[in-house]
């Protein structure tokens, strides 16, 4: 899944791709680097940032989803607004991926109107204020649980089990050690059912760990994530750099079919 973030302020990339024509480039760039899907998203959720208006949104994200998908590219939309996710369905985006793990009832329905797959992640607090004082008493536990019961309520409703993947968000209302806790137990997650979907690239954590200070230098420890993911179960791989990642993931599948 390559990240395509047409917004001014994500925390690695923004203000790279925030005019329509540098966008669709860079989605086609991600594909032919061996991207299966590109996830669009017009609002950033770093720690600390502001929600964006609906109309803002809209603008940035429905007319490059549109491109995209026109030119037969998968494409998931990265929002937790239902008016959002459902202007790129109709645009064309097959996935919505929503960081609030579907909290919006509307967002629910419309996932299941819509025939769409979708994301459930889980974060705790708000992307203002995930970051302030992240506290579980099992963060595993919490979040497993968490995402069991929303994909449950979506079932419950009539979604199709098969569209529904989870994300135990890392970095997302988690400290350093609840991030190492849920990649170290990364295979509880991926026994509840449903395709996981992880998310690491170039977060704060890996810098934190390695002394690398700049994102965009964090491909390669990204990569290594990747590869200890996909030995725990993880299917789905949410990236800055394909590149670094595919190649990971391409030593990682031949020990295994070795094992």
């Amino acid at each position: 899944m390559g990240i395509l973030n047409v917004t001014l302020d994500s925390f690695s990339d923004g203000g790279l791709y925030t005019d329509h024509e540098s966008a669709v480039l860079h989605g086609h760039r991600m594909v032919d680097d061996g991207a299966a899907l590109i996830d669009v998203g017009g609002e950033s959720t770093r720690p600390g940032s502001d929600p964006v208006d609906t109309g803002i949104e809209l603008e940035r994200v429905v007319t490059v989803v549109r491109t995209l998908s026109a030119s037969g590219i998968a494409v998931s939309v990265d929002t937790s607004k239902p008016e959002v996710a459902a202007a790129a369905l109709e645009a064309g985006a097959e996935v919505v991926n929503d960081v609030t793990g579907l909290g919006d009832p509307s967002m629910r329905e419309l996932v299941e109107m819509s025939g769409s797959g979708v994301v459930v992640m889980h974060m705790q607090g708000t992307p203002r204020d995930m970051q302030a004082d992240p506290t579980y008493q099992d963060v595993v536990a919490e979040v497993e649980s968490f995402l069991l019961d929303r994909s449950r309520s979506l079932i419950e409703i009539g979604v199709d089990p098969k569209r529904i993947a989870i994300d135990p968000g890392i970095g997302f209302g988690k400290t350093l050690e609840h991030n190492l806790s849920l990649l170290s137990e990364l295979a509880r997650i991926s026994s509840l059912g449903h395709p996981v979907v992880l998310g690491t690239s170039r977060k704060g954590f890996l810098g934190t760990l390695t002394g690398i200070e700049s994102p965009s230098d964090r491909d390669q420890v990204t990569a290594v994530t990747t590869a200890l993911g996909y030995r725990a179960g993880a299917r789905v791989f949410r990236v800055h750099d394909v590149v670094s990642s595919r190649h990971a993931l391409e030593i990682a599948t031949a020990i295994s079919a070795e094992r």
